[in-house]
């Protein structure tokens, strides 16, 4: 089978901005305020890659909660606030993008709003003139829908498209879209975490720093 890839199809949070354990943390304070405990393992396992809808259904179905009307918009608002402070790219990432010799892309289960401004925030926003979320879908992640409209508007097939993605919703949506992944775990949400995506698909490439993608794309184009 042709492997080459013509479209990198890159995740935000996590992978191209390191926001997660932010993002974590503003949502575990604001959960604690009305009186859902939770901690940053169990954020990991179940919410990283969702959209809010799916973070809502947890929370009611686990622990019996319905969220009011504001919350989302005030944990949006709050987290905003904390990316124009602590907000940082993934370690080395822009050296990436640099040399990237094919198209790219991101793919987010983020609001537009919030990647616009955390893109910003980090300097990035030049790399990335076409930005895909999940409010321009039916369905999010884990289903595959992101990625297949990610990938037709710029105009490239499933089969000649790489996604790296650090959560487990985001790789299972690659997989079922055909496309290749690497599973990218060097967000400081991951260190010292059990890599419940590695262990869910051990036989995805994995990519622990940046510094190890181009050998790990040369291999998957020569497949």
């Amino acid at each position: 089978m042709n492997t080459k890839i013509e479209l990198v199809i890159f995740d935000c949070d996590g992978v191209v901005i390191d926001s997660e354990i932010l993002s974590a943390q503003v949502l575990i304070n604001m959960l604690a305020d009305i009186g859902v405990n939770i901690d940053r393992a169990y954020v990991q396992q179940h919410f990283l890659g969702c959209n809010f809808k799916t973070v809502t259904q947890n929370l009611f179905d686990t622990f019996n909660v319905t969220l009011a009307e504001s919350f989302e918009a005030d944990y949006r608002e709050a987290l905003l606030k904390e990316f124009e402070t602590a907000l940082m790219p993934t370690n080395n990432i822009k050296g990436v993008l640099q040399r990237l010799s094919v198209p790219c892309c991101i793919a987010t289960s983020s609001s537009p709003k919030r990647t616009v401004k955390a893109l910003n925030v980090v300097n990035l926003e030049q790399y990335f003139n076409k930005v895909f979320t999940s409010s321009e879908v039916k369905n999010g992640k884990p289903a595959p829908d992101l990625f297949l409209h990610a990938a037709e508007q710029m105009g490239v097939k499933p089969q000649h498209c790489l996604v790296i993605e650090d959560s487990k919703a985001g790789v299972c949506a690659a997989l079922a879209a055909n496309m290749q992944v690497l599973h990218y775990s060097g967000g400081t949400h991951m260190q010292g975490a059990v890599n419940f995506v590695h262990q869910a698909y051990p036989d995805v490439a994995h990519l622990t720093h940046w510094d190890e993608f181009y050998k790990q794309f040369t291999a998957l184009q020569t497949q």
